[in-house]
């Protein structure tokens, strides 16, 4: 919906959907969207704010968790805010709240009576930031996150796996998912790393630094499946499947000889035509004949109306 996105924590980010409306509505029916897309894809509840700013938004996002959409409108900020305790205030902990019970403000709406003469004589340089998120006032911007550290997908499975082609195919099925994503983000990758997890949940790394960054599904996946070629399993089945690639960056890679660059073109074009496919159509419409006879499917990537 947005390539303004700033993560504030684990489960949880800003949006910036201001330039968004004329594709996906209004901010109210964003939110709404992004609601029943995490419910339908994931099955899990979300709770959104939709608020003029990051404070307010915050704010109305924590209301009426977990499943709960609140809106706040510019003309009705003061409101809003006046009956909410004093500890919503970003900054506000214990020992804050302490002071401020002292000058008998327990509520925001207590705070807007405040001059802020008193709040500066009593809380110093953060005097005037209590007095401007008290009225609503907040002109941070929406900052996205610096680029990733890895672009992953894994799979955990129900059983023991032993069958090394079966894996392998899972080694396909994740790639193609890791270099869809890194050519959605324009992100190049230099290192392929391949995790390996046993029954008895020791887990195993392998990696290899290639000599150019790449988005090529192709070069991802042959370095990921020579990669689980080399692994000693002992004769242990496996239950976790990982393909990753780090050191990323957005430089793209240096021109190379006649050749290689034949083969890059060709390699660029068998993966921009399959990202179209299955930007219309769904993950499952671009299938390898492996993932067919092994009845491989990662959902990591659902469409809408799967079950």
């Amino acid at each position: 919906f947005t390539s303004l996105v700033e993560p504030l924590a684990l489960d949880e980010a800003f949006l910036d959907v201001s330039g968004s409306t004329a594709l996906f509505g209004n901010a109210v029916s964003i939110a709404q969207q992004i609601r029943e897309r995490i419910k339908s894809e994931l099955g899990l509840v979300a709770s959104a704010g939709v608020a003029p700013n990051k404070y307010l938004a915050k704010v109305a996002s924590d209301l009426e968790k977990p499943d709960g959409l609140v809106v706040v409108e510019s003309e009705h900020v003061r409101s809003f805010l006046a009956p909410l305790p004093i500890s919503k205030i970003w900054g506000v902990g214990k020992q804050t709240e302490k002071k401020f019970l002292k000058i008998g403000v327990r509520t925001i709406g207590q705070l807007h009576n405040i001059p802020l003469d008193l709040l500066n004589q009593t809380f110093g340089v953060n005097g005037e930031h209590f007095w401007k998120l008290a009225r609503g006032e907040d002109s941070r911007a929406v900052i996205p996150d610096r680029i990733a550290k890895t672009v992953s997908h894994e799979s955990t499975f129900p059983v023991d796996i032993y069958n090394l082609d079966w894996l392998a195919s899972w080694v396909d099925e994740l790639t193609d998912q890791v270099g869809r994503r890194m050519r959605r983000h324009e992100i190049y990758g230099k290192t392929v790393n391949l995790k390996l997890r046993f029954s008895n949940f020791e887990t195993i790394t392998r990696a290899k630094t290639l000599p150019e960054p790449t988005d090529s599904s192709q070069s991802v996946r042959e370095t990921a499946r020579q990669l689980l070629a080399d692994v000693d399993t002992g004769q242990r089945g496996i239950r976790l499947l990982g393909v990753g690639v780090s050191n990323l960056s957005r430089n793209k890679p240096v021109q190379k000889t006649l050749f290689d660059q034949e083969s890059d073109d060709k390699s660029r074009r068998l993966d921009q035509t399959t990202d179209q496919i299955k930007d219309k159509f769904g993950h499952d419409a671009v299938r390898r004949g492996a993932s067919l006879k092994y009845k491989i499917r990662h959902r990591a990537e659902p469409r809408a109306k799967d079950p």
